[in-house]
């Protein structure tokens, strides 16, 4: 661990313990800071930020960015001129080097586009470090003494299930712990057929499991039916938001701790999971703004349309008041975890809201969050994925464990009949997929497929 990261480590622990007004100033001084250098190094803040004072006191002064239009403006939006979109890309499409340092001081960071436009994000080790720090904060928030012990006592073995192939934020962190980890890393494919997956975990016995969320509630079951059967302290997961019951049918599957984070590849160090459920966000390091759909604040217990984040850390390729595109609820007043840092719960992509007419051509909108609770009452589900496939109807596609596959689909037919009929979408149809469930280019299962914009319209 370098200097830097330990430097790091020890302000994160001090901003905790001082509280909320320490938190604070940190994040007012980063943020000036950040906004100073990205005006002074980026062509493209320079000119979206020329009528802004010389000092700016808070994010809500900022205009909005979004990935659409940072990667419009690729190369003026990196302060390193030697930056171009072009060697980006070029860097990306070599699968043989992911891990390695771009333009031997970066790291380089893609995303698979699920919501449209493909991300390539640059990283400078000083974000990485702070990534490092936050991610030592959320492992002891998580751990006891007596886990670590457990843990070293298992040999440290750690088992990341991930999308591999790609520049992924994983998979370029899988790459490069597996320098220093060596035998005691485990790197599985979440493409790879589940069966096959359960043997592997089984062999090696992992101690620390890292998976997307969706491939643990999987393995959960692969767990509670005698399949599965390994014993691991921790379970550390990523990428989609569960239903807060599946959290817990986790844990007690595995007789692990679980822990959940909340990040994205701009901002890899987001926030982490407590006890109670909620996600407190590493606010000396991000500025975090849940807005309604004109970019204005909702208020602390309101679901947000979507949230602006303000990365702290990176200065090779600023992300200042940038749209996130999930809708988040802010908890009111502090949590009884006692974590001084805000929390939040993901309510799900706002790209992801289904958008119905009714027989009286009223529009009506649903969040994906008011499918979620489908996987609770339908034993045997392991998962769902709902197409919406035109203004009235929907697709839906399922993966089952057991025999009885008609009679989970009856189960999770009558539950969605009974939300759009609450809705007044009596008329919509369901039909029952068969296909299972897609992943997306990155590994991930979603959960509600809208229509396209284009087909809306």
């Amino acid at each position: 661990m370098t200097e830097h990261v330990i430097r790091l480590i020890w302000d994160a622990w001090r901003a905790r313990r001082k509280g909320a007004g320490a938190i604070a100033q940190r994040q007012r001084a980063r943020l000036a800071d950040m906004v100073a250098h990205a005006r002074a190094n980026s062509p493209y803040y320079r000119e979206l930020y020329r009528d802004l004072p010389d000092r700016v006191g808070s994010a809500e002064q900022l205009p909005v960015t979004d990935k659409k239009t940072l990667m419009a403006r690729f190369d003026d939006w990196c302060v390193d001129r030697q930056i171009t979109l072009e060697r980006a890309q070029a860097f990306a499409e070599d699968s043989t080097l992911i891990g390695e340092r771009f333009l031997d001081k970066y790291t380089l960071l893609t995303t698979s586009g699920t919501t449209g436009t493909r991300g390539v994000f640059v990283v400078d080790d000083r974000s990485m470090a702070v990534t490092t720090a936050m991610a030592f904060r959320m492992l002891t928030a998580w751990l006891g003494a007596g886990d670590f012990v457990r843990s070293v006592a298992g040999g440290g073995r750690m088992a990341m299930v991930m999308a591999t192939g790609g520049h992924f934020a994983s998979a370029v962190a899988a790459a490069r712990l597996k320098k220093s980890r060596g035998r005691r890393l485990e790197v599985l494919s979440v493409h790879m057929p589940l069966r096959e997956l359960v043997t592997r975990l089984n062999e090696f016995r992992p101690v620390l499991l890292a998976p997307y969320a969706s491939m643990a509630a999987l393995l959960a079951s692969e767990q509670e039916g005698g399949r599965l059967h390994i014993d691991p302290v921790l379970l550390a997961l990523s990428a989609e938001g569960l239903p807060e019951g599946e959290y817990d049918r986790i844990a007690r599957a595995f007789k692990a701790k679980v822990g959940n984070s909340y990040a994205a590849t701009e901002c890899p160090f987001f926030s982490y999971s407590c006890e109670h459920g909620w996600l407190h966000a590493n606010s000396d390091w991000v500025v975090f703004e849940p807005v309604d759909a004109d970019h204005r604040p909702v208020p602390a217990g309101a679901p947000s349309h979507t949230v602006l984040i303000s990365n702290l850390a990176n200065r090779v390729q600023p992300i200042l008041r940038y749209d996130l595109g999930d809708s988040v609820l802010q908890q009111s007043g502090p949590c009884r975890c006692g974590n001084p840092f805000p929390s939040i719960r993901v309510q799900g992509r706002s790209s992801e809201v289904l958008i119905f007419r009714t027989d009286g051509g009223d529009r009506v909108t649903v969040a994906p969050l008011a499918f979620a609770t489908l996987a609770d009452h339908a034993p045997g589900l392991q998962m769902f994925q709902i197409v919406q496939t035109s203004a009235t109807s929907l697709r839906v596609r399922l993966q089952s464990h057991g025999t009885d596959s008609d009679r989970v689909w009856e189960t999770v037919q009558a539950g969605i009949g009974r939300l759009l009929a609450e809705h007044g979408l009596d008329h919509v149809a369901l039909e029952r997929a068969a296909e299972p469930p897609e992943q997306s280019k990155g590994g991930k299962f979603r959960h509600v497929i809208p229509l396209s914009e284009k087909t809306r319209s």
